[in-house]
């Protein structure tokens, strides 16, 4: 349990502390935590592309769906976990915190070892169906094979650093993630081009780099757990395991709409343009993160604020703090669009030598991302229904864009209005624009009912004083 004077400063963080150094506090570590953890697959895509060549950076797009899916699965448990423990913070319910962070680790383990090994035993098939060519297959194969083993690892690491998060400390997943990412660059340059072991030593360097990543996360939990003196209740409560899920699913559904629109993509692409394209949806996927990253680490880092806010009912700081992380997503999201539009054939030049393959990426990346700065509301929307615990509004905007939206257009293009290949790099800012405009509408829908309800809440204080 947390000291009554350490609480207090806990409090005074959160409530009273200028906005806009908060949302940088949490902000800064958030995004480059994103982007030391796609660092994982970017270092693989580098020392493959340059070492094995086109067909490297194929497998790892084949396998990026299932990559995608444990990340989903850890980010479901850590972000719900994290909702959970913040608004309990908030409401001063440390009793609560104590039979929350059980749970969280009974669920998280349970699902992952079920999933990792399901997926090692129907490996074969799951590869041809996540639309892998003849020329992929054993490479992809051989690299999902190995990476099975370090998704618990990766979990774990997850869960740990944003429980720490909830409660004031916004370091532990930078620093757990850079160790890490430190990490496979050093054994990927090792086993793939010193000792040439090919995508199984890209693999292999990701695992040991998620143990190192667990380990470091794994010793702050243990030192914080002896600071606040908490206590455990290992009994599992469905209800809380239940709370943890919903509030965390809008998160899983946003990363597992990777995986899913990764699905169809192959699937649609490998059909009308072969191997160049799905090498080209794999490159664009990794130079596009590079702009997620910075809208998804600045609507991520809204959500404890919120949370905590929203718990102690300082309706007023909550506008406040949606407000400014409209206008920081937005003004950030303008600059990196410009320079990634500008500076896109350098940056894909990084993963790849062939230069039929490098112009005819740039392309498609300048069309997929042409609309790029009005996402960040959609994100902004998503983590905002989360922080207030409305599971089912944020789960409808998680599925919206990407399930909802994206795919059926896709299909719309490429096949409705035969626009080949061409569509389905179209369907992408068609979709971000339909999705900002709902999300404008979902954030002004929920302002006008905090309008209503700051006077009920003064309301009912009063009367109880």
């Amino acid at each position: 349990m947390l000291v009554d004077g350490d609480r207090k400063n806990e409090k005074i963080n959160f409530l009273t502390e200028d906005i806009g150094k908060l949302l940088l506090k949490f902000s800064i570590p958030a995004i480059l935590s994103l982007f030391v953890a796609e660092m994982y697959n970017m270092v693989d895509s580098v020392f493959l592309g340059q070492v094995i060549g086109p067909l490297g950076i194929g497998a790892l797009t084949i396998a990026f769906p299932v990559q995608r899916l444990f990340l989903a699965i850890a980010m479901l448990v850590s972000i719900g976990t994290s909702s959970a423990v913040g608004r309990s913070c908030g409401e001063n319910d440390y009793s609560k915190v104590k039979k929350i962070i059980p749970n969280a680790f009974i669920v998280l383990t349970s699902i992952i070892v079920f999933l990792a090994v399901g997926i090692y035993i129907f490996r074969d098939s799951l590869i041809i169906k996540l639309g892998s060519s003849e020329n992929i297959f054993p490479y992809a194969k051989a690299y999902i094979s190995i990476i099975l083993i370090g998704s618990l690892f990766q979990g774990l690491m997850f869960l740990m650093s944003y429980i720490l998060t909830a409660f004031g400390n916004t370091k532990v997943l930078l620093s757990s993630i850079s160790i890490g990412a430190v990490c496979n660059v050093f054994m990927n340059y090792l086993l793939v081009v010193k000792f040439n072991f090919g995508v199984e030593g890209a693999a292999i360097a990701t695992v040991a780099s998620q143990i190192f990543a667990f380990a470091y996360a794994l010793m702050k939990f243990i030192e914080t757990k002896k600071q606040m003196n908490l206590t455990f209740e290992s009994k599992f409560d469905i209800s809380i395991a239940k709370g943890i899920v919903l509030v965390g699913f809008s998160t899983f559904i946003v990363e597992i709409s990777d995986a899913i629109l990764s699905v169809v993509l192959n699937k649609v692409l490998v059909n009308i343009g072969g191997d160049t394209a799905i090498v080209a949806v794999g490159l664009i996927s990794r130079v596009s993160m590079i702009l997620f990253i910075t809208v998804i680490g600045i609507s991520s880092a809204l959500q404890p604020i919120a949370a905590y806010n929203y718990g102690a009912e300082n309706y007023h700081r909550v506008k406040e703090i949606v407000k400014l992380s409209i206008k920081s997503v937005t003004i950030t999201s303008i600059f990196l669009w410009a320079l990634t539009m500008i500076f896109a054939k350098d940056i894909i030049g990084v993963f790849v030598n062939d230069q039929a393959i490098i112009n005819y990426t740039v392309a498609a990346f300048r069309i997929v991302i042409s609309v790029f700065p009005c996402v960040g509301v959609y994100f902004i929307a998503i983590y905002y229904y989360q922080a207030m615990g409305m599971a089912k509004s944020s789960l409808l905007l998680s599925v919206f864009r990407e399930i909802l939206v994206l795919i059926p257009l896709l299909h719309i293009m490429v096949y409705g209005f035969n626009l080949g290949v061409l569509g389905a790099w179209a369907a992408y800012p068609a979709a971000d624009i339909i999705s900002f405009i709902v999300a404008i509408v979902y954030i002004k829908c929920n302002r006008a009912e905090m309008e209503e309800e700051i006077p009920i809440k003064t309301k009912a204080r009063v009367a109880t004083a």
